[in-house]
């Protein structure tokens, strides 16, 4: 009997989870079934030319791996296309002393999406999403840039995921 009850309720789950649309992350993608994402060029005043496609690669990863959505080169269902608008790095902590130094530096990114769901029109937007991450002011920018603009675009796509199709 506990089997059949078990099983039952096992099977109503699953039966719930596939025909809602509802991604990994507890969004909503609807009646949705692909996605595209064009490339995101980099057009601030300081161009790093790798962090357009570390970007662009990391939005498509999260949308294909937390979401049931196909990614497709275009004319998905949900289409992201847009830029990096916004590239610096600034000293932070200002340490006073007999000289005066920098103990970390943040480097910020700002990104600007337009976001357009054919199946839900109201729910498209343009928007600009800010990241930044802190880092070692005696760290060669050149050693850690790689790593930091991995994190950076992993929020930033988290970012982007949760506004697109979040419930909250």
């Amino acid at each position: 009997m506990r089997i059949a009850v078990v099983s039952l309720v096992l099977v109503l789950l699953g039966a719930a989870c596939v025909g809602g649309g509802y991604s990994f992350t507890g969004g909503d993608v609807g009646n949705a079934k692909t996605v595209s994402i064009q490339f995101f060029e980099n057009y601030a005043d300081l161009v790093k030319p790798q962090l357009s496609q570390t970007f662009t690669e990391k939005l498509r990863d999260i949308f294909v791996q937390q979401t049931p959505l196909e990614l497709v080169e275009r004319g998905g269902d949900m289409q992201f296309e847009g830029a990096i608008v916004d590239y610096r790095i600034e000293p932070l902590n200002v340490q006073a002393g007999r000289e005066v130094n920098v103990a970390q530096n943040r480097l910020t990114v700002v990104v600007n999406v337009i976001f357009t769901n054919q199946v839900d029109m109201d729910k498209s937007f343009e928007q600009k999403f800010t990241r930044f991450v802190d880092f070692d002011a005696t760290a060669d920018i050149n050693a850690v840039e790689a790593e930091l603009h991995e994190q950076v675009s992993q929020e930033l796509s988290e970012n982007i995921l949760n506004q697109a199709i979040g419930n909250w």
